[in-house]
């Protein structure tokens, strides 16, 4: 037990480095770059948001708990049985849930973050909310079996297999976006950018463009996919709002983490993460007869739920610090410091981010640098530059 606690700690060590030197940050204060009314507005919008995800954490937590109690009274056997329960039970979660999806949109439209209708934002993601039951009827299935064949130990080969699900998830992850992009227009930009995923060693990659306005007003990219599924997908927000400086930088920032192996990255935090997780939920099912029984199958997704509640200040940290080395990487892939912390105003102020939340928020909810943090590294380089800071 002492020799696989040091293999763990020692790949969570090598998973940890970053290539971003150890900055001295200026203290910038909010004030000088926000207004007094974005700062009091943001403030209020994202007290209302953390308070949501508490008591839809918690509702979440007691459906669970009502599906274990209730698991036994259905007839169900084997494996299908074991998916059933399963599917049935993450679907029970997320009707569950929908109070407080809608409550959050309501509060985004208050705020005119979004002006996106109800049915909108039930209905848009059905292929994402389909592929993602999909993938997880594949994994209880799969889990359900080593269970059968493994007995007890099923963890040992449960953990990396539950990471190979994911992986395949990952890879599959930009077929389910299709009927919501379509190949970017504008040629110039197109050839600039797959230019630039050339300079960052990120090599061929197709440039899309995600319908994002239906939904909201905020500004994003994102990467998707490894291997030959690889893309990056530009929100049409942004291509509206941003300037030419500011979409290099928000696409460097995305061929930053492909340049850093985030992906690859992420699913050996999942195999680290997972192997462990397995053997508490093969311990925790045990009183349910193990999860080769298929009563036993809620059980198991309210300890994993526990689980990640549990571990979520550790992942959060780990997506920070990357996050903050894909910053790095378009800094100083695009020696723009400037259009770096326009960008992070924008981003920002479309989404009526909090530029400076509390620590509690930071730790429990913060999967990014805080805009202030971004905004002082971005300082930190026209500093060392020797030229004005921005904004002055």
């Amino acid at each position: 037990m002492i020799g696989a606690a040091v293999v763990w700690l020692g790949a969570a060590a090598l998973l940890w480095r970053t290539v971003v030197p150890d900055l001295s940050l200026p203290d910038v204060d909010p004030s000088t770059v926000f207004s007094a009314e974005y700062l009091g507005r943001s403030d209020r919008y994202a007290r209302f948001n953390r308070v949501n995800w508490v008591l839809a954490t918690l509702v979440q937590l007691a459906v669970l708990v009502v599906c274990v109690r209730l698991a036994p009274r259905f007839r169900v056997r084997g494996i299908p049985g074991g998916v059933v329960l399963g599917l049935g039970t993450l679907v029970a979660v997320w009707v569950a849930g929908l109070p407080f999806v809608l409550a959050a949109h309501w509060w985004r439209r208050r705020y005119d973050v979004s002006d996106a209708d109800y049915a909108t934002i039930l209905v848009d993601p059905w292929l994402e909310r389909i592929g993602g039951l999909a993938v997880a009827g594949v994994a209880i299935a799969l889990l359900m079996l080593l269970a059968r064949r493994l007995g007890d130990r099923w963890w040992l080969v449960g953990g990396p297999a539950f990471a190979a699900v994911g992986a395949a998830f990952v890879l599959a992850q930009p077929y389910l976006l299709s009927p919501r992009v379509e190949p970017l227009r504008d040629r110039a930009l197109a050839a600039e950018i797959r230019g630039l995923a050339r300079a960052q060693g990120v090599g061929a990659v197709d440039v899309e463009v995600k319908d994002a306005s239906r939904r909201t007003r905020a500004l994003n990219a994102e990467f998707f996919g490894i291997g030959p599924t690889r893309r990056i997908v530009i929100w049409d927000t942004a291509l509206e709002r941003l300037t030419r400086p500011e979409l290099r930088v928000l696409v460097a920032h995305e061929f930053g983490h492909v340049e850093a192996d985030h992906v690859w990255k992420g699913i050996g935090w999942l195999i680290l993460f997972a192997i462990p997780g397995a053997y508490v939920i093969a311990r925790v099912t045990r009183r349910r007869g193990g999860l080769a029984n298929p009563h036993a199958v809620p059980l198991a997704l309210l300890t994993l739920t526990v689980l990640q509640l549990a571990i979520l200040p550790a992942t959060n940290a780990i997506t920070r610090r990357y996050e903050r080395e894909a910053d790095w990487q378009s800094l100083q892939a695009t020696e723009d410091p400037r259009a770096f912390e326009g960008l992070t105003k924008q981003l920002a102020e479309a989404a009526l981010a909090d530029p400076d939340p509390p620590r509690w928020a930071r730790v429990v909810l913060g999967t990014h640098p805080t805009p202030m943090e971004r905004i002082e590294l971005a300082r930190t380089l026209l500093l060392r530059e020797g030229g004005p800071r921005a904004g002055s």
